[in-house]
């Protein structure tokens, strides 16, 4: 399904921050198994740490005071006991599937947010358990070294948060490092207490506690029913310690190296903490009884300070070493609880309120959170009251932990719930009757006895009564409704094979036991993404919500009349103020029972005061419930429409995709068809210049022919310039490729700008003349000499632009004017024809656009040169401007930056013509499959006595060069068959070192590109400038070239030397080693004639052929003395 909401990227970082497991230890979610590495050792001593607490000795000491040794005997065993059958199946479920007690609590019947009240009552546990121990250890600081409590709660409770925010493995180094020094500490005294005083053992066995007479020393104090349910409602309060194991235990694999090892750590670290515990609590039993007989008063007999300040008094007979010693043994016992507390509260802390509020700032804020409360706590006396506030804890942790434990060791071996624990959002219910109904129930039940709804002895074994209805609720329940609300949906099968699933909103992976499919996304997302998220609505699982499970229990036993009218407003502001009234009662009511409790005297006073603070606190409570409901609704029906225009903004968006999938199909099409376009332009360009470049070519030699009457000079130049013209159309048609690609070069070279602007006026003069035209043109005085441009680019602008305005003008002039001033010359283009109308003037530099004078009297032209005229202004980085008026005439100026040059690095020299070189003959091979080509290059090079070579393919050059090292190539790129870069490769795979200049009418199109590129030397475009090829040349050969100017005056004639016959043999010789094209071996045979010196112009006038490689000239030499009636047989 398409999804309904968009990812925002601010959301999606706090999500990554949050899901950072440096400071965040798996909170809310899944213990991967990539993270559970820890040894069994290791996790085992960092788990039984925590049982390092001196709270046991605490309760023990306190439970034996108030009921006696025996009561509180039988109460630690068979507390023990329960706490080790709940706890069994518990540690089991966590360990094999990684979770801690809150998401064990979501999978074990009791539902996504019936977890959130079990949440709460573990984080109660664990900062009450802090506050505890916290004041254990700030009355053992008070003892020994005087520090006010206030000053000593505060250090008690800072000193834990630097070692829980970094997790598991900071704690797990504390705890090793620590248990060596607490073990011994907790077992010597009890030695040297044997060695020296037995008879304390029989006096604490007798002891009957401080509201009995005790018996003789060696008598076993008497076993009251009612005082030892009493005593164990206080020993079960610790059965949430279970929840801080298990936080733990996930950090260990399912399986370790060592079955054994790792079965007997599993037990000590997980529910059979408890046999650690029980020691403690009977060691704090014995120490009250040994405190209390060496006359300490009861108030301070069972505080374990003052209890191991006794014990440690038999091993250091020195009171202030022993008070040292004692000191020391209760700060690293009660750091080692407390930072267990702490952890445990901040995940406890994290899974309360990120199901409340969809926001998790991070397990180390909650952290803090959990000790500022504990701090708090400890100044309200917590320890003072600890019996009483325990003994009820007791009952309602029991309820529920022994729910979870009857539904993994009762509900899913016998197939009443499914196998496995489930704990994302995604796919449970929001509440699950079988654990929140349980836990109710028995809570409710045992509470009711607790505070003798059925008499004495059923409030001493309210505990009892809470195990038990628990274990029997929870399985008839869940038998009733048939287990269907375990799971809302199941998860994803084929995700099980894989490794890792990327999460949608965090782009973190996860295994894929912490994944879920959203629809609400339509991508998978992680346990902890979807717990965050607020906005969903949980759509994944419409009748698993919440509001929709109460509705449908309201409806089916409540009228729908009241059901309706619950649903109003007003409604639900009264059941909001209900709830809120209710539970403001049940607080201040439970704060005056232990008021009244601890001190009877005062009690009806304190109840009127209370009476009075719950009516101020109920009217403020409703205030603040009908700004909520309000609130609510509110936020309801702004989601509401957030939703139906996020709906039309989807729509719109998927409107604009089709749209734009439409544009980019048009756009691919448009860039085949320019693509096309592009390639026949290119085409057509090569075929152009093919002819073009022997049209300039032969007009470069006849300008060079001195010969020719100076009349047909003028003539001859006309031609070039018309075909340097011409050449120029060419490039601006590609130039429009290049620019829009971005591919065009502009360079910046010094010019003449004063002989510049005579070429141009030569060029068009004579044209505007031809038409009847007066031709104008003026410059500024203030034009220097030499300017730094792109000369090639700013004559296209002009010629262009002077063109058109003689192409448009039928009669009067067209005026050329050159300003400058600042760096800037302005070229002004007028003329007095047919104008351009307004209509026109925005689309004149379009391409192939033409006025509405067009269809009146076409011109000739494509349409593209203000086109090319206005991108080649902008690449230089000018402007074009335009003024016309229609049938009046237009104005084009150009405003371009062109910096003066005072001193040009090379003054032009008078051009002189090439007449030859110094050095020996130089040999150049011309490869092109174009027979005009080859032969102009023939007419250029040969006067400059080059010995020239021409093929007409690859193949063929190959051939020819076979035993012979030519100076140099010229070679054609675009030829059939093998192109000129192939042939470069197998020149330089040949030997050949000679450079190779490539020739091609596509030089710089960026159609010519081949594997030969980085072979060759230098490249020159058709229609090639002889005075460039010479400069080129020159650069290769290391040429000095030969002017004119520099030849001596001509000697006077000499007849020629008259030709003697060799002889009719040689003649015979020579004409075989010719039609043979045995070059080497004619040579070899001239060498030998050239020894009489008779034959030496014979040798000269035939060599001359040989060096051409003229073999047709060659034989036709010959043949002159073959037909010859002499034939003396000279040698």
């Amino acid at each position: 399904m398409a999804a309904r909401q968009r990812i925002i990227p601010v959301r999606r970082e706090y999500n990554r921050w949050v899901a950072n497991q440096t400071l965040e230890d798996y909170a809310l979610r899944f213990t991967a198994k990539s993270a559970r590495q820890f040894s069994s050792n290791r996790i085992s001593h960092t788990a039984i740490g925590a049982i390092s607490f001196l709270a046991l000795e605490a309760i023990g000491g306190a439970i034996t005071l108030s009921y006696g040794t025996t009561n509180a005997f039988y109460a630690i065993i068979v507390a023990a006991i329960a706490m080790l059958a709940v706890g069994l199946p518990i540690s089991r479920y966590a360990i094999r599937h990684g979770v801690d007690i809150d998401l064990l609590t979501r999978g074990a019947s009791f539902g996504y947010i019936g977890s959130t009240i079990t949440s709460l009552i573990y984080a109660a546990f664990t900062f009450m358990l802090f506050a505890i121990e916290a004041s254990i250890m700030s009355g053992a600081l008070e003892l020994a070294l005087g520090i006010p409590l206030w000053i000593g709660y505060i250090i008690s409770a800072v000193m834990v948060i630097p070692l829980v925010t970094h997790g598991v493995r900071l704690i797990s180094r504390f705890q090793i490092i620590t248990q060596p020094f607490w073990i011994v500490l907790n077992v010597l005294p009890f030695i040297f207490i044997a060695l020296m005083d037995w008879e304390k053992y029989d006096l604490w066995r007798a002891f009957s506690g401080i509201h009995h007479a005790s018996g003789p020393p060696g008598t076993v104090a008497h076993f009251n029913l009612v005082e030892f349910g009493a005593a164990s409602a206080v020993i079960l309060a610790l059965m949430s310690q279970i929840g801080e194991q298990v936080d733990f235990l996930r950090f260990l694999p399912a399986e370790g190296q060592s079955r054994l090892r790792h079965r007997i750590a599993v037990f000590l670290a997980g529910a059979g903490w408890v046999v650690v515990g029980v020691p403690k609590l009977l060691a704090g039993s014995f120490l009250v009884v040994l405190t209390f007989s060496s006359g300490v008063s009861v108030d301070r007999a069972a505080d374990p300070a003052q209890m191991y300040l006794t014990a440690f008094g038999y091993m250091i007979p020195n009171h202030t070493a022993a008070m040292l010693l004692m000191v020391a043994f209760v700060v690293v016992s009660q750091l080692k609880i407390n930072v267990m507390n702490a952890y445990a509260g901040s995940l406890a802390w994290s899974n309360f309120f990120s199901r409340l509020t969809h926001s998790h700032p991070g397990r180390v804020v909650w952290l803090v959170f959990n000790v500022v409360i504990a701090l708090l706590l400890m100044e309200l006396g917590i320890y003072r009251l600890l019996e009483e506030t325990l003994g009820i804890f007791s009952i309602v942790a029991m309820a529920w932990l022994c729910t979870i434990s009857a539904d993994l060791f009762i509900n899913k071996p016998l197939g009443l719930a499914p196998p496995g624990i489930e704990f994302k959002r995604a796919h449970l219910y929001d509440i699950n009757p079988v654990g929140v109904g349980s836990m109710a129930l028995s809570a409710t039940i045992a509470l009711m006895a607790h505070f003798g709804t059925f008499g004495a002895l059923a409030a001493s074994l309210a505990p009892y009564l809470t195990l038990i209805v628990a274990f029997i609720a929870s399985p008839l329940i869940a038998w009733g409704t048939k287990g269907k609300f375990y799971l809302a949906r199941k998860p994803r099968q084929k995700w099980r094979e894989l490794s890792a699933i990327t999460c949608s909103i965090c782009e973190h992976p996860f295994e894929p036991e912490d994944m879920a499919w959203c629809p609400a996304y339509a991508a998978p997302i992680c346990s902890l993404c979807c717990s965050l998220d607020s906005r969903c609505h949980d759509m994944c699982k419409p009748k698993a919500k919440l509001n929709y499970q109460v509705a449908t229990v309201a409806k089916s036993f409540l009228p729908h009349q009241l059901v309706a009218k619950l649903a109003t407003r007003l409604g639900r502001y009264g059941m909001a103020a209900a709830i809120a009234v209710t539970a403001i009662g049940g607080i201040l009511a439970l704060i005056a029972h232990q008021v009244g409790t601890a001190s009877p005297a005062t009690a009806d006073v304190v109840n009127r005061t209370i009476l009075i603070v719950f009516f101020v606190f109920a009217v403020i409570a409703g205030i603040v419930c009908w700004f909520l409901v309000l609130a609510h609704d509110s936020r309801v029906v702004a989601e509401e429409e957030s939703s139906r225009q996020n709906t039309l903004l989807l729509k719109e968006i998927a409107a604009h995709k089709k749209t734009d999938a439409a544009l980019q199909d048009a756009k691919e099409t448009a860039e085949a068809a320019n693509r096309a376009k592009s390639r026949y332009v290119v085409g057509l360009s090569h075929e152009l210049r093919t002819p073009l470049n022997a049209v300039l070519g032969y007009a470069q030699i006849l300008e060079r022919d001195e010969t020719i009457p100076p009349p047909r000079q003028s003539a001859i130049k006309v031609i070039r310039r018309s075909a340097d013209h011409l050449s120029g159309l060419i490039d601006g048609l590609l130039d429009i490729s290049k620019i829009e690609a971005g591919r065009l070069q502009v360079y910046s070279n010094e010019i003449n700008i004063q002989d510049f602007l005579d070429q141009i006026v030569d060029m068009f003069r004579p044209q505007a003349q031809a038409k009847g035209l007066e031709f104008r043109h003026e410059r500024a005085h203030s034009l220097p000499q030499y300017v730094r441009t792109d000369e090639k680019r700013l004559r296209q602008i002009l010629v262009n632009l002077l063109s058109n305005a003689i192409k448009f003008t039928d009669e009067g002039s067209v005026t050329f004017d050159v300003a400058y001033r600042s760096q800037v010359a302005s070229f002004t283009v007028s003329d007095t024809g047919r104008g351009i109308a307004e209509k026109d003037l925005a689309r004149i530099y379009e391409p192939f656009q033409r006025g509405e004078a067009e269809s009146v009297r076409p011109m000739p032209g494509l349409g593209l040169g203000l086109t090319i005229t206005r991108l080649l202004t902008n690449t230089l980085g000018g402007e074009i401007s335009v003024s016309s008026e229609k049938d009046q005439g237009s104005t084009f100026r150009v405003r371009l930056m062109l910096s003066a040059v005072h001193r040009p690095s090379t003054a032009p020299a008078p051009e002189k013509t090439i007449r030859s070189y110094s050095g020996p003959r130089r040999t150049i091979v011309v490869v092109d499959d174009n027979e005009d080509h080859r032969e102009l290059m023939r007419q250029v090079l040969v006067p400059l006595d080059f010995v020239v070579l021409t093929a007409q393919s690859g193949p063929e050059c190959l051939t020819l060069i076979e035993g012979v090292k030519p100076d140099l190539f010229l070679i054609d790129i675009s030829m059939p068959g093998m192109t000129g870069w192939q042939l470069v490769t197998k020149l330089r795979e040949a030997g050949q070192i000679a450079p190779l200049i490539m020739l091609s009418a596509n030089i710089g199109d960026g159609t010519v590109a081949g594997a030969g590129e980085d072979n060759h030397n230098d490249a020159i475009a058709k229609p090639v400038d002889i005075r460039h090829l010479c400069d080129r040349l020159a650069v290769h050969l290391g040429l000095k070239w030969i002017y004119d100017t520099d030849l001596p005056p001509p000697p006077a004639p000499q007849p020629p030397a008259q030709i003697v016959h060799p002889g009719a043999i040689h003649i015979q010789d020579l004409q075989r080693l010719g039609e043979i094209g045995y070059i080497r071996g004619i040579e070899a045979k001239l060498a030998d004639l050239a020894r009489n010196t008779d034959n030496l112009p014979f040798t000269q006038e035939l060599g001359t052929y040989v060096q051409a490689f003229d073999l047709a000239g060659y034989a036709h030499f010959l043949k002159r003395f073959s037909d010859s009636d002499r034939g003396d047989g000279k040698a």
